[in-house]
């Protein structure tokens, strides 16, 4: 008889023993509608991610472990701001994953190259697949875009949402706080309404370059999309993930008039309509 081959780790659903003998049949392993009668009487299936310990098994031994096995579990946070790239570094490091891999799996599944994965703290098992580990992520955090989206407007419609998140992943990167969100919002808006060039430095801050210093020198050599001092609009795509503070700042911006804003001393922006006044704003701060 020939072994069971899948994955060490495994994600079972909840539901009867048929519901998981056809997941898995799905899910290309050698399980037929017969073997539910010996999955029952071993047991219940677990439910969520288990390490069965090995890629190949009797069938026996095999749903042996699909109802008593269980998996390591280790904790990763996505914050809020942060790119897929940076991500992805910190997942191939300290879960010991190929990042080529993650990457390949990520294009195959994400609609997007950014801004798709939702900040959260995820429980992930140890030994799980590249693969495995990228569609749970999106399979999840697309759900969570629809549910938001649904929410909020009553529909998903998948380009207009991810504008939306486009606007909030600017407004995630520039603003001192929650509070400066909106109108961080507006200034977005307000630009976009005048057909200004948005000139944030928080666009820059994509890809790996989430964590780098936006220099005169970058704004002149950068010629992607991302670089809204040269061109007009909104990025392509997100710069990166978006907090629900950020989304509903996009969805709903201060109702003010201002065009421009310069960080202050403290941390926070001084906002303002008029140009001259901005020029001073930034004399001030700069003295």
């Amino acid at each position: 008889m020939q072994p069971v081959k899948s994955s060490r780790v495994l994600y079972l659903p909840s539901g009867t023993g048929a519901t998981i003998i056809s997941y898995l049949h799905r899910g290309g392993i050698d399980v037929n509608r017969l073997d539910r009668h010996l999955l029952r009487f071993f047991g219940y299936p677990q439910q969520g991610w288990i390490d069965i310990g090995t890629t190949r098994l009797t069938k026996a031994d095999f749903l042996y472990r699909v109802t008593h096995a269980k998996a390591a579990m280790t904790e990763i946070t996505l914050i809020p701001g942060e790119t897929r790239v940076i991500f992805f570094d910190t997942l191939a490091k300290e879960l010991g994953l190929d990042r080529k891999k993650l990457e390949t799996a990520y294009e195959k599944y994400a609609p997007y190259p950014d801004g798709v994965i939702w900040p959260d703290t995820y429980y992930i098992p140890i030994g799980i697949t590249e693969e495995h580990l990228v569609y749970y992520l999106v399979k999840r955090s697309m759900q969570r875009h629809k549910e938001l989206s649904k929410k909020f407007f009553g529909i998903y419609n998948e380009k207009n949402w991810f504008r939306y998140v486009t606007i909030a992943s600017i407004i995630q990167k520039e603003a001192a706080d929650e509070s400066e969100m909106p109108i961080v919002s507006a200034v977005i808006y307000n630009r976009i309404k005048k057909r200004m060039p948005l000139q944030m430095d928080g666009a820059l801050n994509y890809g790996k370059y989430s964590h780098v210093k936006v220099t005169k020198r970058r704004i002149e050599e950068d010629r992607t999309r991302f670089n809204t001092y040269r061109y007009a609009g909104l990025p392509p795509y997100p710069v990166g993930s978006v907090s629900l503070e950020a989304i509903k700042a996009a969805i709903k911006p201060a109702k003010v008039d201002y065009l421009y804003f310069v960080k202050g001393k403290d941390g926070k922006h001084i906002f303002t309509k008029r140009y001259k006044t901005h020029l001073r704003n930034i004399k001030s701060v700069n003295k």
